[in-house]
């Protein structure tokens, strides 16, 4: 067994679009099921960024043809950004919802942003299951949080 700094996990998996990507493109693709595309400012005030960070990051996803934006444009994913978005989306609401079951909390929000960068998709699907088994069983955590 060989352990790695996550930089190292990620320099090993040539993950071409990094975590803080991908919170963005989670973003657009949230706003895009709702509005169609996104306007650089309403993004950055959604990310609490600044709006030149938030330009700056929409042109690499741009680079990596996941969305289409002219300056001082709309911004809207492509079919591959779309695709990839929407696997994202589903990964932030089946962690959201797992931890909301295992910790007995109506919100667990800044936990699920702050790990869902690493986790895998086999492990998503199986926590998907997982929090429909307790679900069905009526599974309550053992401690609240906040007790």
């Amino acid at each position: 067994m060989e352990f790695y700094t996550q930089k190292g996990y990620q320099l090993r998996n040539q993950q071409p679009i990094t975590g803080a990507m991908e919170d963005y493109l989670e973003m657009i693709c949230r706003q895009a099921k709702n509005e169609g595309y996104v306007r650089i400012n309403f993004l950055a005030g959604l990310l609490n960024v600044r709006p030149s960070s938030a330009s700056k990051m929409v042109y690499h996803l741009r680079d990596l043809e996941l969305v289409e934006f002219e300056k001082y444009g709309l911004i809207r994913p492509t079919e591959e950004g779309t695709r990839l978005g929407s696997y994202l989306l589903y990964r932030h609401d089946v962690l959201h919802r797992f931890f909301r079951l295992l910790n007995g909390a109506p919100e667990e929000l800044e936990q699920v942003e702050q790990v869902e960068h690493f986790v895998s998709e086999e492990t998503v699907r199986n926590l998907e299951r997982l929090a429909e088994w307790m679900e069905r069983t009526g599974y309550e955590a053992p401690v609240r949080k906040g007790e």
